[in-house]
C-alpha cells in the first residue's frame, strides 16, 4: 500500500445565479476528474450559485434551483462511484441560512458541513453554524430522495469523513483558516489528514502571498494535507475581483499551485502523500481523537482503496539536497553555522585546540573547514588548527598533494606522518601477511591513524575532530574504534550527497578564497577510503561506491527508512520512479537490500559514536535521535525487499 490520495481543485467559469449552468460545470468537472483518477475533487466556496448573489440567497427560486442542481450532482456522482466531491452551497436550516460544503459520494450526501467564521459582508445573509451539534436533514428537505440504508444527513461543523484507505477528511470553509482559531487545527487534533478548504477569497495586492503562507503554515502545524480552491474572476466584479487561486499543501511545502494571476476554469491535479503524514503525526503523538472524540461525528461514505499510484508526486534523486541553487546555497552555509556553532561551544567550554586527519577527501575537508571557521569565531589563531596527514598503502598523490595544498592555504598547523612502517611492524605483531589486502590489511591502517591522531591531541592540548558522515554511519562504512572513534564529530548528520555541495558553497565565502582551486580539486576527486595500493598509474584503485552502493540510492533509501518509517516496496517504487534511466530495477533492488543488511548490522557502531552536532531532521546519533538494539533482526525488512 503506498498511500498517495490524488487530489483535484476544479475552478469553474461560475455564472452568478445560474445554478443550472454551474451544476452542468461542475458534473464536467468530475467526469474530466475520474479520468485522471482523482480520488478528491474540491470546488470553491458557494460554487454551485456563485459566492457574490448577494440579496439573491434571499429568493426561494434560487435555492429550488440549489435543490435541482444538487441532484444533478448527485446522479453524476453516482456514475463515478471511486470519488468524493466537496461542493459549496447555500442551505436553509431551521429558519437560518449556512454557507455550506457537501461531500458526496457514490450519488449520495454523505454530510454537509457548515462554516464557522462568517466575516461582516456575509452577515447579511449567513447564520455560523458553530452551535450546530445534532442536526440532520432527511434528504428530502434538499431535494433528495432517500436509499433505504440511508436516512438522514449530518449537518455540523464537527465531522470528519473517512474515505477510502481510511484516509480522513475535514473541511473548513475560507474565514475558518483566517482566524486566531483556524478550524483545521481543531479537525486534525481530531484525526483529519486531509483538509478541505472552500474560499471565495477576493485579491488584493499581497493576498496572493498571505494565502500560500496560510497554507503552507497551516499544513506544517497541522502535518496534513491541505487542499485551498478559491472561486475565480467570473464572479461579479462590482466591488472585488475573486482570485482563482488553489494550491495544495503537504507538510509545510506546497506540492502544486495554479499560476500567477487571477483564473477561472482550470482543475490542478496532484498526488498527495499520506504515509509521510502518518509518520510526522506518529512522531508527534498529538494527533487522533479530541477530547473522547464524543464530539466529532466520523462519517464513512466508502471504503475501497484509494486510486491514485502517487505517480504525479514530486520526487528528487537527492532528498537531503534542495534542488534549486539559491536555496541549496542558503541551506549548505545554514548547516555549515549550525556545525561551527557546535564544535565552537566544544572547544572553548574545554579550552582545546582542535586536531584533525586531513585526507584530501571531502568528510575531512568539510571537518577541517569547519574546524578554521570555529577558531576563526573565537579570535583564536588558526594555528590552534593541527592538520595531520597521515599517507600509507593507499594514498595516491593527488589526495596527498591536496591534503597539503588545503593546510597551507588554510594557514593551520600541519604534520606528516607515515604509518607505513608502524603498519607494518603491527602485521608482523599478529602475523597478518602484507600482501592479503582483506578487512584486517584495511582496518589495521585505519586504526593506526586514529591511536595517532589521539595522541597527537595529548601532545598539543587539542580534541580529535571526527569527519565520519551520516551515509557512512547508516551503512556502518567506517573501522570500530578507528574512524568511527573521535572526540567530537562534526559531520555524524550530514548525508554524503550534500558534502560536496556544502563545499562548493563555503568555498566561494571571502574567508577561504585562497582555498577555493585545491577545494574544486577535492570535489572532483573519486570517493575513497584509500586503504588499497594505488593503480599503476598512481590513481585511486578503490572505490567507495563500487563496493557499498552509490550514495545516491542509499542516501535515497536513507531518508525515507528513518525521515517516514516506508516500507521496503514503497522506497523501492519510489526510487525506481526517481532513478529511472539511472538504474533499472535490479540494481536498485540489489542496492536495497544490501542497506538494509548493512544498516542493522552495524548498529552497534552507532550505539556507541560520539557526540556531535545535529543539522536536519535524519541523525542517527544514539543519544535523540535513533535508537535500536544492536542485535535487531533485518529478517521482515529482507523478505520483503526480496520479494520486489
Amino acid at each position: 500500500m503506498l498511500d498517495f490520495v490524488r487530489i483535484a481543485c476544479a475552478v469553474p467559469a461560475v455564472k452568478v445565479g445560474d445554478v443550472k449552468k454551474n451544476a452542468a460545470d461542475i458534473c464536467g468537472f468530475i467526469e474530466k476528474a475520474d479520468l485522471q483518477k482523482v480520488d478528491i475533487l474540491l470546488f470553491p466556496e458557494l460554487a454551485l450559485t456563485g459566492y457574490s448573489c448577494g440579496d439573491l440567497f434571499f429568493q426561494d427560486a434560487l435555492h429550488h434551483a440549489v435543490k435541482d442542481g444538487l441532484r444533478q450532482i448527485c446522479r453524476c456522482s453516482g456514475e463515478h462511484p471511486d470519488m468524493a466531491v466537496v461542493v459549496g452551497l447555500p442551505v436553509s436550516v431551521g429558519g437560518k441560512l449556512l454557507n455550506c460544503a457537501a461531500l458526496i459520494a457514490r450519488g449520495e450526501v454523505a454530510g454537509i458541513v457548515p462554516k464557522v467564521h462568517i466575516p461582516g459582508n456575509e452577515k447579511r445573509w449567513f447564520s455560523s453554524g458553530a452551535e450546530l451539534e445534532n442536526l440532520w436533514l432527511e434528504p428530502g428537505q434538499i431535494g433528495l430522495t432517500a436509499s433505504e440504508d440511508y436516512w438522514g444527513i449530518p449537518v455540523c461543523a464537527k465531522q470528519l469523513f473517512r474515505l477510502a484507505g481510511d484516509t480522513v477528511v475535514g473541511i473548513e470553509i475560507c474565514e475558518d483558516l483566517m482566524t486566531p482559531m483556524a478550524v483545521s487545527s481543531s479537525l486534525s487534533v481530531a484525526g483529519a489528514e486531509v483538509i478541505l478548504n472552500l474560499a471565495a477569497s477576493n485579491e488584493v495586492a499581497g493576498k496572493h502571498r498571505f494565502r500560500r503562507d496560510l497554507v503552507k503554515y497551516q499544513s506544517a502545524s497541522s502535518s496534513c494535507v491541505y487542499a485551498f480552491c478559491s472561486a475565480g474572476y467570473t464572479e461579479s466584479t462590482a466591488d472585488l475581483v475573486y482570485s482563482g487561486h488553489s494550491m495544495i499543501g503537504e507538510n509545510g511545502s506546497i506540492l502544486a499551485e495554479s499560476e500567477n494571476g487571477i483564473l477561472s476554469d482550470y482543475m490542478l491535479v496532484q498526488d498527495c502523500d499520506l504515509g509521510r503524514v502518518r509518520a510526522d503525526r506518529r512522531r508527534r503523538q498529538y494527533f487522533g481523537v479530541a477530547g473522547d472524540g464524543k464530539e466529532y461525528k466520523i462519517n464513512e461514505p466508502y471504503g475501497d482503496a484509494l486510486r491514485s499510484d502517487g505517480s504525479l508526486y514530486p520526487l528528487r534523486k537527492l532528498p537531503f539536497v534542495p534542488s534549486n541553487k539559491a536555496e541549496r546555497d542558503a541551506r549548505c552555509l545554514e548547516i555549515f553555522n549550525i556545525q561551527v556553532a557546535g564544535l565552537k561551544q566544544r572547544l572553548n567550554t574545554i579550552r582545546a585546540n582542535a586536531v584533525l586527519g586531513i585526507s584530501g577527501g571531502l568528510d575531512s575537508t568539510l571537518a577541517l573547514l569547519v574546524a578554521v571557521e570555529a577558531m576563526r569565531q573565537l579570535g583564536r589563531p588558526l594555528t590552534d588548527v593541527y592538520g595531520v596527514t597521515m599517507p600509507c598503502f593507499g594514498t595516491s598523490d593527488r589526495t596527498y598533494n591536496n591534503s597539503w595544498e588545503l593546510m597551507k592555504k588554510l594557514g593551520i598547523s600541519s604534520k606528516e606522518i607515515s604509518i607505513k612502517n608502524a603498519v607494518t611492524l603491527h602485521f608482523a605483531d599478529i602475523g597478518h601477511d602484507i600482501n592479503v589486502h582483506n578487512g584486517t590489511y584495511e582496518n589495521s591502517q585505519a586504526r593506526e591513524r586514529t591511536q595517532i591522531l589521539m595522541d597527537y591531541a595529548s601532545v598539543v592540548g587539542g580534541i580529535v575532530v571526527g569527519t565520519g558522515d551520516l551515509s557512512e554511519l547508516a551503512l556502518g562504512w567506517c573501522t570500530y574504534n578507528g574512524d568511527h572513534m573521535s572526540m567530537y564529530g562534526v559531520n555524524g548528520s550530514i548525508p554524503k550527497t550534500l558534502i560536496r555541495w556544502m563545499i562548493e558553497a563555503i568555498a566561494q565565502l571571502p574567508d577561504f578564497v585562497a582555498a577555493k582551486d585545491v577545494l574544486m580539486d577535492i570535489l572532483d576527486t573519486p570517493i575513497s577510503p584509500e586503504l588499497l595500493p594505488p593503480d599503476a598509474q598512481g590513481k585511486i584503485a578503490q572505490k567507495t561506491e563500487d563496493l557499498v552502493g552509490p550514495y545516491a540510492l542509499h542516501d535515497f533509501f536513507l531518508y525515507y527508512a528513518l525521515r517516514y518509517g516506508f516500507t521496503p516496496t514503497k522506497i523501492y517504487t519510489l526510487a525506481c520512479r526517481a532513478f529511472e534511466g539511472d538504474f533499472d530495477g535490479e540494481t536498485i533492488k540489489k542496492w536495497l537490500k544490501n542497506f538494509y543488511r548493512r544498516f542493522f548490522t552495524q548498529q552497534f557502531k552507532r550505539n556507541c559514536q560520539p557526540d556531535g552536532v545535529k543539522v536536519g531532521s535524519v541523525g542517527l546519533g544514539p543519544r535523540g535521535d535513533w535508537q535500536m538494539p544492536s542485535d535487531a533482526a533485518a529478517r521482515i525488512w529482507l523478505d520483503e525487499a526480496e520479494e520486489l
